[in-house]
């Protein structure tokens, strides 16, 4: 019989290569391999890690906890911020540590995490900090923490688009290995393009867990050579007027971006839709599993697809989205439908990069061809609708037909309506928990909710009706106090806003 020597900490070891691990356990294992290979290429660098947690990312501090004896061997320290918009602006004081000659390191790799009313709330620092830039050996990745239904939360979250106002690049993993690859690519993004990046967090990869192969030999990144870069670089440097560094981030830095990801072909071709590929398929982050399972649903393989002429293309930066590789991925095709969830951020790209191209395809996904609802913006896609998409659209191609069936039963179970039960289960807190009694008020009083577990409060016949955003609870009083007649009101606080 064959013993198996397996510790819990196995996956903060970089001498085991296979691993299994959870996304917020890969993000601690993202930072040991960054110090790991900055030591391999020479370099002194220390790390940082600071934010505000939240779900999907509200396990990442105590997993930090857990791997000390491992960061401090790899210069690394966690400091969990007083709130999110301090955490980022301590953030974008790593990337000056060397500026004035007395930095103890060649550079500070860092990470800022924050769920998605952090996001918004940082919107300032991280603006500021992006314009600065990054340090030519440091490099900084954004985590943002998206809640796209709401489970957690008072409203449902995509941060890509407060990225985007900021200006800063977004990668999007699909899965617990790219939350590491993509993470790699970021910080080396960063550094080479003088930005900082921004990395999608979703309770699909950051809550799954699995098996990984994860040796250092394994990722490789590569320093375009078709980019000019300006003699003086795009890195963070002392007495940077505000213009100059908004003319660098227009000038150069986004094109730097783009050069990052078309040398490391950060997106890529799954599918290349055999002789004579008609209908395209773009998607990223969970939507490329989504699309994998409905692809699964219809019973088409790699084969298969090639057989019916479709191209699939997965995304790894839905912004800003790279040219040349949506170029020849369009080449010669009849239609995209492109599948993302919530609020469309790569279709406007593809129209805009297609637009003046001859006999460019039709692009279909949040509106279908004929401008009905296609994609729904509100809450999740999932495979059942993708499926029955795609494979409505496949019928017309050759040998497309053979999927009727498998459509049509596709869509029965889309329109099957659940039979309500006689009975109904309101909200209720757990067994045990102390809201069940903090939450009940005096008698003919009442209360305002927040975010968290007593925002359920509103809903159990409680006198507690209305909540603000997380950190304001109860200053909406202070404007309805002075044009009410009530005395008192009582406001409901979690310890997380606490």
């Amino acid at each position: 019989m064959t013993y198996f020597d397996t510790q819990l900490d196995d996956k903060f070891d970089l001498s085991k290569t296979r691993i299994y691990t959870s996304g917020t356990q890969a993000l601690v294992r993202l930072c040991l391999m960054q110090a790991a290979r900055d030591r391999e290429n020479g370099l002194d660098t220390g790390g940082y890690i600071s934010g505000y947690r939240g779900s999907p990312l509200g396990g990442l501090d105590l997993q930090f906890g857990f791997a000390k004896k491992h960061l401090s061997k790899a210069q690394v320290i966690f400091e969990a911020g007083l709130n999110e918009d301090i955490a980022a602006t301590a953030i974008w004081g790593t990337q000056q540590a060397e500026l004035r000659g007395d930095g103890k390191h060649d550079g500070v790799f860092a990470m800022w995490y924050g769920k998605g009313p952090g996001v918004d709330r940082s919107g300032d620092a991280i603006r500021h900090a992006n314009l600065a830039g990054s340090s030519k050996n440091g490099g900084v990745l954004l985590l943002m923490g998206d809640d796209h239904t709401c489970e957690s939360s008072t409203t449902a979250h995509q941060s890509e688009y407060a990225l985007v106002d900021a200006m800063i690049p977004v990668l999007n993993p699909s899965s617990v290995s790219e939350i590491i690859a993509y993470g790699l690519h970021g910080w080396a993004l960063s550094r080479f393009a003088g930005a900082w990046c921004g990395l999608k967090c979703v309770k699909d990869n950051v809550e799954s867990s699995g098996s990984i192969d994860v040796g250092l030999g394994n990722f490789k990144t590569i320093i375009p050579t078709d980019f000019d870069m300006p003699e003086d670089g795009l890195n963070i440097r002392l007495n940077d007027h505000p213009t100059v560094q908004e003319a660098r981030l227009h000038q150069y830095k986004l094109n730097a971006v783009l050069a990052y990801a078309r040398a490391n072909a950060l997106d890529k071709t799954i599918y290349t839709g055999g002789k004579s590929p008609k209908i395209g398929i773009i998607s990223t982050g969970k939507s490329h599993m989504d699309t994998l399972q409905a692809l699964d649903e219809l019973g088409i393989d790699e084969a298969r697809a090639n057989s019916l002429g479709l191209r699939l293309y997965k995304v790894a930066m839905p912004w800003p989205l790279e040219p040349s590789g949506i170029e020849d991925f369009a080449e010669g095709l009849q239609k995209i439908i492109v599948v993302e969830e919530k609020r469309g951020l790569i279709e406007d790209q593809l129209r805009a990069i297609l637009y003046d191209h001859k006999n460019p395809p039709g692009i279909i996904g949040k509106k279908s061809e004929t401008g009905t609802t296609l994609f729904q913006p509100e809450l999740a896609l999932n495979s059942i609708q993708i499926a029955a998409a795609v494979g409505e659209r496949l019928l017309t191609q050759k040998g497309g037909k053979s999927l009727q069936n498998k459509v049509r039963d596709l869509k029965v179970r889309l329109s099957e309506v659940r039979t309500e039960l006689p009975v109904a289960r309101g909200l209720v807190f757990c067994a045990g928990c102390p809201h069940n009694t903090s939450t009940i008020l005096p008698t003919g009083a009442r209360g305002f909710s927040g975010i968290g577990c007593h925002w359920m409060a509103q809903f159990m016949d409680r006198a507690v009706e209305g909540y603000t955003h997380m950190g304001a609870e109860g200053a909406n009083w202070i404007g309805e106090a002075k044009f009410s007649t009530c005395d008192h009101v009582f406001q409901n606080i979690g310890d997380g806003t606490y």
